[in-house]
């Protein structure tokens, strides 16, 4: 079993709808918006969504990870990486409140929360800052990529596979880095390379 979180999404390459292709920024935005109201319901600005107090002070003082928070940091990142993988081309799937079998994140397996150092969570954020600015590089990149590849995916309804393997990579770094940093479910340092 992996030590972190592991991400799969299903890539559509070829016959794409051109047409949902084209109108994504805007097809996608109710979905964002629900997103986003979680971050305004926890105020926590960055992590927004994820319940990352109650869980750090569950593990520092307990070295409990209670499941109830796993169970809903799992949810939510999946729903997060749903809605990211439909916003950057990388499925034609509309991301759905509920499970998708083509978009998957596995968490590492916690056993209540002892399988984890008891006091590494109140300096992950600060170890996470250089995995922070390579996420950010690798953002920028990827974005870039999903402009040239929504122009030629509207064009010909083909999705480039360059563009799909750099996209796919940074959000699998992405949750890797968070699963590290923010909803604590791995000590394992995340790497840099996609």
């Amino acid at each position: 079993m992996s030590k972190q979180i592991k991400t799969n999404i299903e890539i559509g390459y070829k016959k794409r709808n051109r047409k949902t292709v084209f109108w994504r920024g805007i097809l996608v935005f109710p979905t964002a918006v629900f997103i986003c109201s979680f971050a305004v319901q926890s105020n926590a600005g960055f992590a927004a969504g994820f319940i990352i107090v109650p869980t750090l002070l569950a593990l520092v003082f307990r070295e409990v990870y209670p499941s109830y928070l796993l169970t809903f940091n799992h949810s939510f990142i999946e729903l997060q990486t749903r809605v990211v993988a439909y916003s950057l081309l990388l499925t034609d799937d509309y991301p759905s409140i509920e499970r998708n079998k083509d978009i998957e994140v596995t968490f590492p397996e916690i056993k209540g929360g002892k399988s984890l150092n008891r006091w590494l969570p109140l300096v992950k954020w600060f170890l996470a800052i250089p995995l922070v600015i390579v996420g950010v590089v690798y953002s920028v990149i990827s974005l870039g990529m999903t402009l040239v590849a929504w122009v030629m995916t509207s064009a010909t309804g083909n999705y480039p596979k360059w563009a799909g393997k750099f996209v796919y990579g940074t959000v699998k770094y992405w949750n890797r880095v968070t699963g590290y940093a923010v909803v604590l479910v791995s000590d394992k340092y995340p790497s840099f390379s996609l």
